[in-house]
């Protein structure tokens, strides 16, 4: 069977895409900090027939983040898909007169080197395999700076930038590399089934042959 990992996986977004996939028929690897949380929405997506299991990691702490996607490959099956979308902390979202480059090193390191680090983890049974799905989940600054969020619109472009780079490397090596772009909070961007759409449009995304970036909106309605 294969296995999705999440990064970031929570009970919003990750658990609409870990519904999705396991309907697909894929494990689920879920990705974050707190292992009482994941335990927790491991058991609700096992209730609902998901095949899931909860991994604690830090993606600032990339030895951790390695040694859980390795116990996801061996317990669940191969990881065929990475979607990288842990959540920024709020320190991120200050104005950039505020920037340190103690906070603005740490931004990279969760949006950036956090990818890196899971790619690298990932990607070479990926190119044994001839086939994966890296999928990036980035919000409007990896496209547009603000100067009121100035740790993401100084991380996320760097992310997107190595994403894109992969995107290029590897587009011969049947392995797809995306972003998928969410400008503003999904619940103010009148979706018709909500959260599900945007998992639905992750499926989408996954094993196709587009270009680099997918704006799920444009970004001019995401700050409305």
């Amino acid at each position: 069977m294969p296995t999705i990992a999440i990064i970031g996986a929570g009970p919003g977004l990750g658990a609409a895409v870990a519904r999705r996939f396991g309907a697909e028929g894929f494990s689920v690897a879920l990705v974050s900090r707190d292992q009482a949380k994941l335990d927790a929405l491991a058991d609700r997506l096992r209730d609902g027939g998901v095949t899931a299991r909860g991994y604690s990691a830090d993606v600032l702490d990339p030895a951790s983040l390695e040694v859980a996607l390795a116990r996801a490959a061996t317990e669940l099956g191969p990881i065929a898909v990475l979607q990288y979308s842990p959540l920024p902390s709020r320190e991120y979202l200050k104005p950039v007169l505020e920037m340190t480059p103690e906070l603005a090193l740490e931004a990279l390191s969760f949006s950036a080197l956090g990818l890196l680090h899971a790619v690298r983890a990932v990607l070479p049974s990926m190119r044994t395999a001839g086939d994966g799905s890296i999928i990036l989940i980035n919000g409007g600054t990896s496209v547009k700076a603000r100067s009121d969020f100035a740790g993401t619109s100084i991380a996320f472009p760097a992310e997107s930038a190595y994403g894109e780079m992969l995107h290029d490397a590897l587009a011969d090596e049947g392995i797809v590399v995306v972003q998928l772009v969410i400008p503003g909070g999904i619940p103010k961007l009148r979706l018709k089934n909500g959260i599900d759409d945007v998992a639905a449009r992750i499926w989408e995304l996954h094993g196709s042959r587009g270009p680099f970036r997918t704006m799920l909106i444009p970004l001019e309605e995401g700050r409305e």
